[in-house]
């Protein structure tokens, strides 16, 4: 089992940037890929980027293709995405999830989720 909480949500306006965490506990952490996904109102969750569980690995979506980075620091469990030139079609809730498939999925456990919103 592994429990998963993000933090570092909120609001910023267009431009700016924000850098989300999310610390995982219970099961050893490198094994796992971790991956960040969204979800904004009427529209269905959707991949953001995933790191595989050594880091070597990441991929993400086209549309934050040079805009966010995902990381993670083992030795402390925990994720990270640097969103910077946030748009406010980045509004959404940002879930992490964790999982031992494929990059892209399916992620087996998930946390609560952050709320970030980008004025314009």
């Amino acid at each position: 089992q592994v429990q998963l909480v993000e933090s570092g949500g909120g609001l910023v306006q267009a431009g700016g940037s924000l850098r989300l965490s999310c610390a995982a506990s219970g099961r050893t952490f490198s094994w796992y890929n971790m991956g960040w996904f969204r979800q904004a109102p009427g529209k269905e969750r959707e991949f953001v980027e995933a790191i595989s569980g050594n880091g070597g690995l990441t991929y993400y979506a086209d549309s934050v293709k040079g805009r966010f980075t995902i990381s993670r620091d083992n030795s402390e469990k925990t994720v990270y995405l640097q969103m910077n030139s946030l748009k406010p079609e980045d509004t959404a809730v940002y879930y992490c999830a964790a999982g031992r498939n494929h990059l892209l999925g399916p992620y087996d456990y998930w946390g609560q989720g952050t709320q970030v919103t980008v004025s314009s």
